[in-house]
């Protein structure tokens, strides 16, 4: 394969995944980021777990859609996250659903 073949199947691989997250995105409740993922999921539980002089974040996802292309399934019945790093939680609301049409693609 020559560099822009790859170049290319990882630009279609993206928008296909870019194309999945707009369909599956309205079955989800919340958006959670680490600093290694990004999930879709229903349930959200997130605990500061004390280590000594230092803390972590435990945190406890149900019904998951996980942001991967390397993943064959990215639907996940339950997802268990460690991490010294930030994680940002978002609950989505209605208006937030939609993907603003600026940002659709067509096909």
């Amino acid at each position: 394969m020559e560099p822009e073949d790859i170049d290319d199947y990882d630009r279609e691989v993206e928008l296909q995944l870019f194309r999945e997250y707009r369909d599956v995105v309205g079955t989800f409740r919340y958006v959670v980021e680490t600093e290694r993922r990004f999930y879709l999921a229903n349930d959200v539980t997130l605990t500061r777990q004390d280590a000594g002089n230092d803390f972590y974040f435990e945190l406890v996802l149900t019904d998951v859609w996980v942001w991967d292309i390397y993943r064959a399934d990215r639907f996940v019945k339950n997802v268990r996250v460690l991490t010294f790093k930030d994680v940002n939680v978002e609950e989505l609301s209605d208006r937030d659903l939609e993907l603003p049409k600026d940002l659709a693609i067509e096909g």
